[in-house]
């Protein structure tokens, strides 16, 4: 039977294991993403890529973070039941982001955490709003994906590392199914589920603990009660991927690549699940591996595409990192509370 000095004991052990999964994979990816790669002719392709379509690339990606605020707030309301202010939603985004790029797999936790100090929103509310919004990134890749397949610029039989294109969005878009379909039933079974909870769990302090996670979760779920803002959300998740899609395009142009939009949307979406991946801060090795990968599809010199990669990864991280720095600097967030993890 394991003691809670064992549990304790093991607590250090297991905190360690993330960080190393993450730096074996992210490592992994980039060591295979650099075979075969001239890292004189990569470095050469990038210093020649054209300013004007890089800087163009630069301003739309950044432009993506800008348009999760209203989606954000279609999806978030406060305790008094009005969409998330402005600048708590761009704030906790922001801060998101950055941390992101910085500490592995905490930028999600970190932005509800945000929302939470920011604004009149309990924090398992704001971080349900935020699972949400993972599920509508999903479904509106896979139903990208599945259009963009449809281009002769993509053959049948595509791959990316071994697997099929089409495997990929069949399994993407089965995964985000039933994780639509588990809110929709706390959505519609809310207190049926807390007092299941409370009759199950035999200890009352944890049962009034998860029966106020569901309660919580519920919450956070209340878009998908209305159609108006359902419809808002769905409409919101196009224009960013499509802005998104946007500047991978913008990217091509800036690297000489004659692709288009099919070639846009195929790399977004494989790269959107590529992330999910464990990783290093940044996505160093995934993203870098995962473009070289999606665009071997188009037959892409690998020297050009690994440039195009880094190019995207570098040029793309700063300003968000900046932005949510500067978003730490102008809030009453300090870096100590950041690093607090919320119960």
């Amino acid at each position: 039977m394991t003691t809670p000095a064992d549990a304790a004991a093991a607590a250090p052990r297991r905190r360690w294991l993330a960080p190393l999964a993450g730096l074996l994979v992210s490592g992994a990816l980039l060591y295979w993403a650099l075979q075969g790669v001239d890292i004189g002719a990569a470095w050469a392709a990038a210093r020649g890529a054209d300013s004007g379509w890089l800087l163009l690339s630069i301003l739309v990606a950044t432009l993506t973070f800008v348009i999760r605020v209203p989606r954000w707030q279609q999806l978030l309301r406060t305790d008094e039941q009005r969409p998330l202010p402005a600048a708590p939603a761009w704030h906790g985004i922001a801060i998101g982001f950055m941390a992101n790029n910085l500490i592995p797999r905490s930028g999600e936790v970190l932005r509800a955490f945000v929302a939470s100090r920011l604004a009149t929103v309990g924090f398992t509310k704001a971080f349900s709003s935020v699972a949400v919004e993972r599920i509508f990134d999903g479904l509106t890749l896979t139903a990208m994906l599945a259009m963009a397949l449809l281009s002769p610029a993509i053959p049948d039989d595509a791959t990316v590392n071994g697997i099929l294109v089409r495997d990929l969005a069949v399994r993407g878009g089965i995964i985000c199914l039933i994780l639509l379909a588990a809110a929709i039933l706390v959505v519609l079974l809310p207190a049926r589920a807390e007092r299941l909870a409370r009759r199950v769990i035999p200890w009352p302090k944890l049962a009034e603990r998860v029966a106020a996670l569901i309660h919580g979760v519920a919450e956070g779920l209340a878009a998908m009660r209305s159609l108006g803002r359902l419809i808002a959300v769905v409409a919101w998740s196009i224009v960013l991927w499509l802005v998104g899609a946007a500047s991978f395009l913008l990217m091509f142009r800036a690297f000489g690549l004659d692709l288009g939009w099919s070639a846009a949307l195929l790399v977004q979406a494989v790269l959107a699940f590529g992330v999910a991946l464990p990783s290093t801060p940044g996505y160093v090795g995934v993203f870098e591996g995962v473009v070289v990968a999606a665009l071997s599809v188009f037959g892409v010199d690998k020297d050009l595409a690994f440039a195009y990669a880094v190019t995207y990864h570098l040029t793309t991280f700063v300003p968000i990192t900046l932005l949510g720095l500067l978003s730490v600097v102008r809030t009453p967030i300090a870096f100590g509370d950041l690093r607090r993890r919320p119960a």
